[in-house]
């Protein structure tokens, strides 16, 4: 599975981004996909996870309320509308697969990474 992450950009404070992640390969695999951060200078970190079928999202308590991931499965691809942006969640967003359907928060569980796309938010 290849994937390809988009939509990033500068914005200010307040603001609202949509991140595209799309999925090509192996795309016939009903897996668990999630979208993490890193910022500068710090550990990447989980945002948002989701499973095949859209139905069990998780979000990590930092952007809870704020972000929204769904999913198209027509397409191969997955969204993060991200609302209220704040300079902390400024950073390189990620999306990965997991080759199961279980939507998970954790790093380790994934199996496939896409390239970063950049977000930046100023005060």
């Amino acid at each position: 599975v290849q994937l390809q992450a988009s939509g990033g950009g500068s914005v200010q404070a307040g603001g609202s981004l949509r991140l595209s992640c799309a999925a090509s390969g192996r795309t016939s695999m009903r897996n668990a996909m999630g979208w993490f951060r890193q910022a500068p200078g710090k550990e990447r970190e989980a945002v948002s996870a989701i499973n095949y079928s859209g139905g069990n999202t998780y979000y990590s308590g930092s952007v809870k309320g704020r972000f929204t991931v769904s999913r198209d499965n027509t397409k191969n691809t997955m969204y993060l509308q991200m609302n209220s942006l704040k300079p902390e969640d400024t950073g390189a967003y990620y999306c990965a697969a997991r080759s199961l359907n279980w939507a998970s928060l954790r790093e380790s569980d994934y199996d496939y990474w896409g390239q970063g796309t950049e977000v930046t938010v100023s005060s």
